[in-house]
């Protein structure tokens, strides 16, 4: 299936249309605010800039749990729809379709998710983004390429590849309804 018509089918399948009238205009010729790439890629910096906060709210003493609730809220789309994410470190419970889930793997603590240290709570102090491509349909945006974590110890950059699709919420924002990192392949 071709990247184009995977987003048409993203676009087609969500739970939240994500269109506004224009005014003048009845329900039946809404109209979709196409997301820009310019917004994918403010977004991604917005994301990364979120989780390097996480670590530092951990690092302070100060509360991570609720840095990690509200990075979540603002990137995620769990209050709209489904979610599809697939944390880098996670092999027992590999997808987390649910906030806890997803809190959990950023923070660690949850007995539901025992393997789980809290991958935003390393802590790091960078993430870099090195697109290899971002398609565009409509309300929906795919990406897919490296990011680069850099921790705090001073260690060198941590290398991650992701897939990220993005939709519109009722609201205007961007919200993550698909998420899968993965460590690059070693032979």
């Amino acid at each position: 299936m071709g990247a184009v018509s995977f987003a048409a089918m993203l676009a087609a399948c969500s739970t939240d249309s994500s269109t506004e009238p224009v005014e003048g205009e009845s329900a039946e010729e809404e109209v979709v605010q196409e997301i820009t790439e310019e917004e994918v890629l403010e977004f991604q910096e917005s994301w990364g800039e979120g989780i390097v906060h996480i670590g530092e709210v951990y690092s302070e003493g100060e509360d991570y749990e609720a840095a990690a609730s509200e990075h979540i809220e603002r990137f995620y789309g769990y209050d709209t729809g489904d979610v599809l994410f697939k944390p880098t470190l996670a092999s027992e419970e590999r997808f987390r379709d649910t906030f806890e889930g997803a809190l959990s793997y950023f923070i660690g603590g949850n007995e539901a998710y025992p393997e789980d240290d809290g991958f935003a709570i390393a802590p790091w102090t960078d993430v870099q983004w090195e697109n290899e491509g971002v398609i565009i349909e409509g309300n929906t945006a795919l990406s897919m390429g490296v990011y680069y974590f850099t921790p705090a110890d001073g260690g060198e950059p941590v290398e991650v590849e992701y897939n990220f699709a993005h939709t519109r919420n009722n609201d205007g924002d961007l919200k993550i309804v698909l998420h899968g990192s993965h460590y690059p392949y070693t032979p």
